[in-house]
């Protein structure tokens, strides 16, 4: 069973910074490793991605620019960096994984493994 535990969430004033981990309990260079967001009354939704090798990275166009995705393969981690904070980032973000090492898919329905999902919230 894989686990994904997020940590890094909280409040932060717009143009601030927050930087989101993900510990996963699997080598993550045989894992794609994304990020999606929820926002109440709203579907959860696509932010980040980086292959299991660590090539290959993928952004939601809302994001692009403003938050980067990296991983730490000996520390099994992955974290996501977002700068520029908008009140309309505010939202419960969900670290994902599924197998595999050149993958870097944006669609909800390719991961498998889910975290339980840390708040950020962005004040104006």
């Amino acid at each position: 069973q894989v686990q994904l535990v997020e940590s890094g969430g909280g409040l932060v004033q717009a143009g601030g910074s927050l930087r989101l981990s993900c510990s996963a309990s699997i080598r993550t260079f045989s894992t794609t490793m994304g990020w999606f967001c929820q926002a109440p009354g709203k579907e959860r939704e696509f932010v980040a991605v980086v292959s299991g090798s660590g090539t290959a990275t993928n952004f939601a166009d809302s994001v692009k620019g403003r938050f980067t995705i990296t991983r730490d393969k000996i520390a099994n981690t992955v974290y996501l960096q977002m700068n520029s904070l908008k009140p309309e980032d505010t939202a419960v973000y969900y670290c994902a994984a599924y197998i595999s090492t050149g993958g870097s898919s944006s669609l909800r329905s390719d991961y498998r493994y889910w975290g339980q999902g840390t708040q950020v919230t962005v004040t104006s």
